[in-house]
């Protein structure tokens, strides 16, 4: 089923069409060094290898996950007989983010000499997992994981191979493998592997009861440590942050649909009500550390009705990062200004010697003044002349009252 040349390929016309970059290196000949990134089983080795192929040069594959620097040196080595005979050279590193910044390293040499013409695949964000000398070395394309319709082609092929008729297939089945590949070709041809034969031996066609007995779990692909991970998480917070319920619970049900563990969510969520929320509605922190209580007593699936109602009320909640704000300036002022000392009247006096310091002199006791307010008495150290103001909260919510009362406070300490 692998494709013999790039015209077999389907998928990725982003860079195969005409005038495309793959398309252009075929025809021109010339390969440039380069990063193939996307998810696993869209092509990045198939491509690789037709590349190489169609460019008549001589390839060398190395497995990151198996190889070392043993490996490298002999990659090296076979290059340079390569060179001697004439022939131009290609090095493949598949899974090249399990290579550390040495053995990267080790590769920039030789592609700036030119002695081979360097080609990686990754499931990671080369921008994270790639070193940076490496990376400005060789072009990154990002390949996407295959559509419908290509999906589609692919399974026309598997069923032409397997003499099988193609109107045997279900369409709600079909539709499930579809969704259950999640844009992966292997997942979908090795699917059909198991399928196919079954359904002959049967004398039936392809539906949901064969589904159910052949490929039981059939669950979308969630990567739990990458990138596709991090892009759900990113997605489900900004539809929180935007006060959008429907989005927020989509993503919720795409991460726990995909074997998210619902416990990650709650915590991001617990930093959705403070970051974005805060104390426009401060029952929004209390709600999530409840509903990731209850998640906690209750267990999947009944917890995550709890977390969903929590993402909801965050999502409609009233929003406000001025304390997120706040907290950053203070962190930053602090940094900037070292370690001020205390001014006297509000240090701790337990002791006549700290008494007869004037520790504790002239500081005035809240409680026993109108509105348990002092004004005009400074917190801040002597040696800042002018007290910064580091929360300045937003006109939504709860902080609308915050504000009027800050304002007030403001103006006695002010008189």
């Amino acid at each position: 089923m692998r494709p013999q040349t790039i015209d077999d390929v389907v998928g990725q016309a982003h860079l195969l069409g005409q005038g495309r970059p793959l398309r252009a290196a075929v025809e021109s000949g010339q390969l440039q060094s380069m990063i193939l990134w996307g998810p696993p089983g869209v092509g990045k080795t198939t491509l690789a290898r037709l590349l190489v192929k169609a460019c008549g040069a001589e390839l060398i594959a190395i497995s990151a996950v198996l190889g070392g620097v043993k490996e490298i040196r002999e990659a090296v080595e076979l290059a340079q007989q390569a060179r001697s005979l004439g022939r131009a050279c290609v090095v493949f590193v598949d899974e090249v983010h399990r290579f550390n910044k040495a053995q990267q390293d080790a590769f920039l040499p030789h592609v700036e000499s030119g002695l081979f013409v360097f080609i990686g695949a990754t499931t990671e964000n080369p921008g994270f997992e790639v070193n940076s000398a490496l990376l400005s070395r060789a072009s990154v394309l990002v390949l996407k994981p295959l559509e419908e319709p290509a999906m589609r082609e692919l399974a026309r092929r598997a069923f032409a191979l397997y003499q099988f008729d193609d109107q045997l297939m279900d369409s709600a089945a079909w539709s499930r493998l579809v969704t259950s590949a999640d844009g992966d070709a292997r997942r979908l041809l090795g699917a059909l592997e198991l399928l196919i034969p079954e359904a002959q031996k049967a004398a039936t066609g392809i539906d949901d009861a064969l589904l159910d007995r052949m490929l039981p779990q059939l669950v979308r692909q969630f990567d739990k440590g990458g990138d596709a991970f991090y892009d759900q998480i990113s997605a489900l917070h900004k539809s929180v942050r935007g006060s959008d319920p429907d989005a927020a619970l989509y993503w919720f049900c795409r991460m726990t649909d995909g074997g998210c563990d619902p416990r990650y969510i709650a915590r991001r969520m617990i930093r959705m009500a403070s970051e974005d929320i805060g104390l426009a509605d401060p029952r929004a922190l209390t709600m999530t550390l409840e509903a990731a209580t209850a998640y906690e007593r209750l267990g999947s699936p009944e917890g995550e009705l709890a977390l969903a109602q929590a993402l909801v009320f965050l999502a409609c909640a009233a929003k406000s990062n001025a304390v997120y704000v706040a907290y950053n300036a203070a962190r930053k002022f602090v940094q900037d200004h070292g370690s001020l000392p205390v001014p006297d009247h509000l240090r701790n006096a337990p002791t006549k010697l700290a008494k007869s310091l004037g520790h504790g002199k002239e500081y005035r006791y809240s409680h026993d003044e109108p509105g348990a307010f002092s004004p005009g008495q400074r917190y801040f150290p002597d040696a800042l002349p002018q007290a910064p103001v580091f929360y300045g909260p937003v006109d939504r919510g709860m902080e609308t009252k915050i504000a009027e009362k800050l304002a007030t406070l403001r103006k006695m300490n002010a008189k």
